[in-house]
């Protein structure tokens, strides 16, 4: 069975969320699914979607963990997009965490170096 994951993220505006969110992850493939939601696929059966719901704007929590780490933070440096705060964790696994314009948490983790 073939499963595709949609990870929600409440935003009060969206062409501010999609031009953030487009600097922090980069060239990766969206769609516009109605007027008020911008979907990007993240990997092959996961996307991560912003969608107009001002109640709810800001209290958003999300978690990404990738192969390198490193270089996706270098690219969204590149792109202006830098984390609040950085953690290792003692087994080595690190965990980056960005706020977007509405204070949503976009956590970003990693394997041990």
């Amino acid at each position: 069975m073939t499963m595709d994951l949609f990870a929600g993220i409440a935003v009060s505006d969206l062409s501010r969320a999609a031009a953030w969110f487009e600097r922090l992850l980069g060239d990766v493939e969206s769609f516009d699914p109605n007027d008020v939601e911008r979907v990007w696929t993240v990997t092959e059966h996961g996307h991560l979607y912003a969608v107009v719901a001002p109640e709810d704007a800001g209290h958003g929590r999300v978690t990404l963990f990738l192969d390198d780490l490193d270089g996706f933070l270098s690219a969204a440096a590149d792109r202006g997009v830098e984390p609040q705060s950085q953690e290792t964790y003692d087994n080595g696994v690190r965990k980056v965490v960005f706020r977007d314009p509405d204070g949503n948490e976009i956590g970003v983790g990693g394997g041990p170096d």
